[in-house]
């Protein structure tokens, strides 16, 4: 049981400008980047205990129309008409139902966030599969009336379970824009580096994962992980069936993350760093390594 963190420089004024210049050079060749976006802050100060609980927000649930690409989706939305949000897709793993994880929908959205939470082609679609509908999805959602204008555009993340994970992993490689990404008991045995995801990448295993054993799953795409800013949190006491139950530790580190990284919002960097305690076995984790996020 060990606990990492690793802290990073900022860069001074001239590196961002630095970045901007490059950023905007890169735009012009053809390669676009989201624009950065201010901090926007959503709800009260952020306790632990109310991270473990639905949020402030009423929600409005609704199924994906005009579906292409996917299967079908469900939608939760904050029922909010003077605000906009991130907006957050979620896909199953191998032979599973969005069903079995949908307790993420509304506990993300009352906390400030717009969730597409999806149904795959086929319940033995891969990785790579899997990433493409959870974006196609994201892009419904995107074009969906009852909610997208409710929803920031530059503020986007994915998430996903399992084959999920994996295809999570492939979605922030493939699309720059992401500004988050949480694999959960990720599994991909083709893809294996994953150094050109830049989105701050939070992953979720679990010590007593066998179908996606962490030294061959959750600790290399880690390690290969691009992101100037990630985590991977080992949970103590469980499989990798963790994200088809709520637990207080998934629910606080969820939200915090997209809080911290979709919406640049710094009150949830205390409960990220130096994160959860570690190394006992009443601990909520076996194992936390982090760039520390500040």
């Amino acid at each position: 049981m060990r606990s990492t963190s690793l802290n990073r420089a900022r860069p001074g004024l001239a590196g961002r400008l630095a970045g901007v210049v490059l950023a905007a050079g890169l735009a012009a060749g053809g390669i676009a980047f989201a624009t950065p976006a201010a901090a926007d802050q959503h709800g009260p100060a952020p306790t632990k205990a109310g991270l473990e609980r639905n949020g402030p927000y009423q929600v409005d649930t609704y199924q994906a129309t005009n579906v292409r690409g996917f299967k079908s989706a469900t939608i939760y939305a904050p029922r909010s008409t003077t605000e906009r949000f991130g907006i957050v897709s979620i896909v199953p793993g191998f032979v599973s139902l969005w069903a079995q994880m949908q307790w993420m929908g509304p506990r993300l959205a009352s906390h400030g966030f717009v969730v597409v939470g999806v149904d795959t082609n086929s319940l033995v679609d891969g990785p790579t599969e899997r990433s493409q509908q959870q974006w196609a999805a994201l892009q419904n959602a995107l074009a969906d009336s009852r909610v997208n204008g409710r929803i920031d555009r530059g503020r986007l993340a994915v998430a996903g379970w399992s084959m999920g994970g994996g295809g999570t992993l492939e979605s922030a490689r493939a699309h720059p824009e992401v500004r988050a990404a949480i694999p959960m008991a990720p599994w991909d045995l083709v893809n294996k580096n994953f150094s050109g995801v830049r989105a701050p990448t939070l992953i979720m295993g679990a010590d007593g994962d066998v179908v996606a054993p962490n030294p061959e799953h959750s600790i290399p795409f880690y390690q290969t992980v691009g992101a100037p800013e990630k985590a991977l949190a080992i949970v103590n006491g469980d499989d990798h069936f963790l994200p088809t139950h709520e637990t207080p530790t998934q629910s606080r580190m969820y939200i915090s993350w997209l809080k911290r990284f979709v919406d640049d919002d710094t009150r949830y960097t205390q409960f990220l760093c130096p994160g959860p305690s570690v190394g006992t076995i009443l601990s909520e984790l076996d194992e936390y390594r982090s760039t520390c996020p500040m």
